[in-house]
């Protein structure tokens, strides 16, 4: 794996905040107006969220200090709202491919601890990234329009890391250190989300569309789902470029689904 991170410190173009504790990252960015040159992207970092939150009423569980805990600000000026949902791809993209870095180098290595010979990253709709059927990153992307453009994008992640046990009813936790066996450079894990992430902002929609469905996990397999019908078996056959999701049940049925309208089971 390469060795070159990108570099965290403050620069005409980036600037980076440190938390010991706060309420969410996302709710200090929403209020957030800096003095001077606005940056192109803001990062905000804490060790401890006292009111972690993922998306509606979801919690966030995360011991001190043990995982990551972040939120970006960005201007995406040059993005329409209606392909909001893009962002959403290029994070969960970014994460997907530095957490699957870490693992390779760790196996290439020799330090990694396989607990699953055939696991690997996938990126859940929306925006979920998986290892095999369990949870390490969960996003809240939060967006304020103009027009039809989007003037500020704050988005809130939650990786874990480090943290071994999980106390919360969450039914599928998983972590970095659980699946390398070891404890892991946190401040190494985000250098590599923030190297993918401007690699990724900067493509064209189309290209991070295709990436983003060649990674989505279950896509092309058939599953049980439920809506507000009840339960029924399908494929994920497609996400549009506006977010929704596209399954195929049995009887040849598309159907189309905005986010928290369909479960996986």
């Amino acid at each position: 794996m390469n060795e070159e991170h990108f570099c965290l410190d403050d620069s005409p173009e980036f600037r980076m905040v440190e938390l010991d504790e706060v309420t969410s990252t996302n709710d200090f960015l929403r209020s957030y107006r800096p003095v001077g040159p606005e940056r192109r992207m803001t990062l905000v970092t804490a060790e401890f969220q006292t009111s972690g939150r993922g998306a509606g009423s979801n919690h966030w569980e995360s011991r001190h200090g043990e995982n990551l805990l972040f939120s970006l600000l960005v201007h995406p000026r040059h993005i329409p709202a209606d392909r909001m949902f893009v962002l959403s791809e290029v994070l969960a993209l970014a994460i997907f491919r530095a957490l699957s870095d870490f693992v390779e180098w760790q196996t290439a290595n020799g330090k990694r601890q396989m607990i699953n010979d055939e696991g690997a990253f996938a990126i859940k709709w929306p925006n979920d990234i998986y290892w095999e059927d369990k949870k390490i990153c969960g996003m809240l992307i939060e967006n304020e329009l103009q027009g039809d453009r989007i003037e500020r994008c704050v988005m809130g992640v939650g990786v874990n890391v480090n943290q071994m046990t999980f106390e919360s009813d969450a039914p599928n936790p998983v972590s970095l250190a659980q699946i390398v066996g070891e404890q892991v450079e946190r401040r190494f894990v985000l250098e590599r989300i923030m190297e993918y992430f401007t690699r990724y902002y900067d493509k064209e929609q189309e290209e991070i569309h295709e990436m983003y469905l060649g990674h989505l996990y279950r896509k092309d397999e058939q599953h049980i789902y439920r809506d507000k019908d009840g339960e029924f078996r399908g494929t994920i056959v497609d996400v549009e470029p506006t977010g929704y999701l596209n399954i195929i049940d049995e009887m040849g049925v598309k159907r189309r689904y905005a986010f928290k309208e369909v479960e996986y089971v």
